[in-house]
Parts: structure tokens; C-alpha cells; sequence
């Protein structure tokens, strides 16, 4: 199967339509008031409203109140949410919504034992261990990622064109999702860096 590409964190409508061009399959909305990256429901809102069918719309919430992920859903056409934070399987399952949860990997973790609490979790997100939640930008260890682990998987963490296309070839994952790695400045995506990211993934056999 085709390596999926996620495109997070995005906040203009113009740095939208270029992901989408450049061929991603999912655009993700952030919605953590301490990210730069984060977006009000009215821009979100129009954000997803210019998003052409068969693209994945995906809502990143960290420890959100469940009152305020519902109102979002109401506001904003979302269709996986993608939860960061402390969450437990019984808050991700509780909004009828597919979800992806995260792990923030560092030694120690046991991922298989991770992933086995959110067993209708749609996908286990990988991305680096940081102090604070959401996105780190940092690229973690590989090795870390055991080969038992029978879940579908999204790569995340420090990925940019110059490393996704390895890290596709070692891991083999089901997606990767990128954010910093494609950006002229934080919440600002940079089109020549999105088609080229795009195409190191693409041109992995």
C-alpha cells in the first residue's frame, strides 16, 4: 500500500491548496492554544470548507475538554481526530469520531503495551518525546520502534525530505506526518518544501 502524507499545522488557505497540489492525502487543524500552529474555529472552519473531497481532515487536540472537541466538531467537518495529549482509550472513543492517539517515544516506553490500551485507536502516532505536548520537531530513534508492533503506524517527528524517504524504507510505516519539516516559519508552509517532501515519499520502492 501507498505511504499516506500528512500535511499538520496548517493556517492559511494559500499554504492549503499548495499541500494539497503537491499530493497530500490528510491536512491536519491544530487546535492547542499553546502551539503556534493553532487555528480558532472560524479560520478552521474555512479552512475545511476549501478542502475537495478524498482528502482527510484531521483535528489535533491535547488534553482538550471533551465539551470543547464536541463544539469544534460541530463548527469545523472533521473527519479523524488525532489526540496528543494524556488521553485514555475511553475519552479518544467517546466522540464517535475515528482517532488516531500519540506516543511521545523515548527508551523506556513500551510501545506494544502502549498501543494495546487504545485498541480502537485507528492508528498509533510516533513522534519524539519533548517537554510539553503536541509536535516536537525533533527525530527520535528508530531502533526504539519494535517490529512486533502489529498496529498501523504514522511516522512522525523531525521528518523533512531530506530523512522521510530512510525513514520510510526502515520503518515501512502505514503514514508520516509532517509539520515543521515543511515550514518558512513556525504555522507557515513552504510549497517547494511540501512537493519535495511529497516526492521523497513517493519515490521510496
Amino acid at each position: 500500500m501507498p505511504v499516506r502524507i500528512k500535511i499538520c499545522g496548517l493556517t492559511r488557505g494559500e499554504d492549503l491548496q499548495q499541500a494539497i497540489q503537491a499530493g497530500a492525502d490528510a491536512i491536519g487543524l491544530v487546535f492547542f492554544p499553546p502551539s503556534p500552529r493553532c487555528v480558532d474555529v472560524d479560520t478552521a472552519a474555512r479552512l475545511a470548507r476549501a478542502v475537495p473531497p478524498f482528502v482527510t481532515i484531521v483535528g489535533l487536540f491535547v488534553n482538550a475538554d471533551p465539551g470543547l472537541v464536541r463544539a469544534t466538531l460541530s463548527a469545523v467537518p472533521m473527519h479523524v481526530l488525532q489526540l496528543h495529549g494524556d488521553e485514555d482509550e475511553a475519552y479518544c472513543r467517546q466522540f464517535d469520531r475515528p482517532y488516531i492517539k500519540a506516543a511521545r517515544v523515548r527508551p523506556g516506553l513500551d510501545l506494544v503495551q502502549y498501543a494495546a490500551a487504545f485498541p480502537s485507536a485507528q492508528a498509533i502516532l510516533l513522534d519524539a518525546f519533548a517537554d510539553g505536548y503536541g509536535g516536537s520537531g525533533k527525530v527520535f530513534d528508530w531502533s526504539l520502534v519494535p517490529e512486533s508492533l502489529d498496529r498501523p503506524v504514522i511516522l512522525s517527528g523531525g521528518l523533512d525530505a531530506g530523512n522521510v524517504g530512510e525513514a520510510v524504507r526502515r520503518l515501512r510505516p502505514a503514514a508520516v506526518d509532517v509539520s515543521s519539516g515543511v515550514e518558512a516559519a513556525k504555522g507557515i508552509k513552504d510549497g517547494e518544501k511540501m512537493r519535495a517532501f511529497v516526492a521523497a515519499v513517493r519515490a521510496v520502492r
